[in-house]
């Protein structure tokens, strides 16, 4: 079978599945007390959860539990759209025309006659067309969600002001900038300014954050993975005292950093 064939069997295939699953949702909500009485708002913390839970799967590498995930995210893409149908606002095949005109619009380079040499060229049309596109965004910073965690936020404020070309000229200048707000956080330290400390700590981590974009490292994924470590030679630690008739309370700095420094060989990255 060519890959055309076998792309064609797929699709026809994920259509079967889709049309089941809109079926389900249907009988759902019209027998199943608990999914008839959920609204946008009572779904939303549970949508939530459920990007975490996919996100948390990704790290981790895991395809089934990934293929679980999203289907539980599918879900309630599928719930709230036969919500709004309900309420005559939208249904789930105005979502997908809706998200397939988008696709069209924003890839000129596959859809028209744009040429791009790279796909950050590609990033930056697409900020671009989002802005003069009709009910897009009417600024560079408007599609930044306000209720994005802060670190994520200030990943993606910095990739949206580069693709209108406010960026460092060459990457490696950002560690100048790095090394000036550290500078002036030790100085807001020694002067006990609470509150300018606090701005000072905010201005080092935006500066680190901007230093991982521009050396493709994403923030968040990298913090989790220093979390993850943590947690492990932390467990390590504990287990061992504990196994040793050991308390933590008791033991001095050193003797806790001996077996941390043991704990070590056993990372896997």
């Amino acid at each position: 079978m060519d890959k055309k064939t076998d792309n064609i069997t797929r699709n026809e295939r994920a259509r079967e599945a889709f049309d089941r699953l809109l079926t389900i949702m249907d009988e759902l909500r019209e027998k199943c007390p608990w999914d008839r009485s959920q609204t946008f708002e009572t779904l939303r913390p549970l949508t939530i959860e459920e990007t975490y839970e996919l996100s948390e799967e990704i790290l981790d590498k895991n395809f089934q539990a990934i293929k679980k995930e999203l289907g539980d995210i599918l879900l309630h893409i599928v719930f709230y759209s036969k919500m709004a149908a309900e309420e005559n606002q939208f249904d789930m095949a105005e979502v997908i025309n809706s998200l397939c005109d988008k696709l069209i619009y924003r890839h000129p380079h596959i859809y028209g006659n744009v040429e791009v040499k790279d796909a950050n060229q590609v990033v930056e049309n697409w900020e671009q067309l989002k802005i003069t596109e009709k009910d897009g965004n009417k600024t560079v910073l408007s599609g930044v969600p306000a209720s994005l965690p802060s670190l994520i936020k200030a990943n993606r404020i910095q990739e949206k002001v580069r693709a209108v070309g406010f960026d460092w000229e060459e990457r490696s200048q950002v560690w100048d900038k790095v090394e000036e707000e550290l500078e002036e956080l030790k100085v807001e330290v020694e002067r006990q300014n609470r509150n300018r400390i606090e701005g000072e700590f905010g201005d080092l981590l935006f500066s680190v954050v901007n230093a991982a974009r521009l050396y493709n490292i994403d923030p968040e994924t990298a913090l989790e993975r220093t979390n993850r470590k943590f947690m492990k030679r932390f467990g390590y630690l504990e287990s061992k005292t504990i196994k040793q008739g050991q308390s933590l309370k008791d033991m001095t700095l050193d003797q806790m950093n001996a077996i941390w420094e043991e704990s070590k060989q056993f990372d896997t990255e």
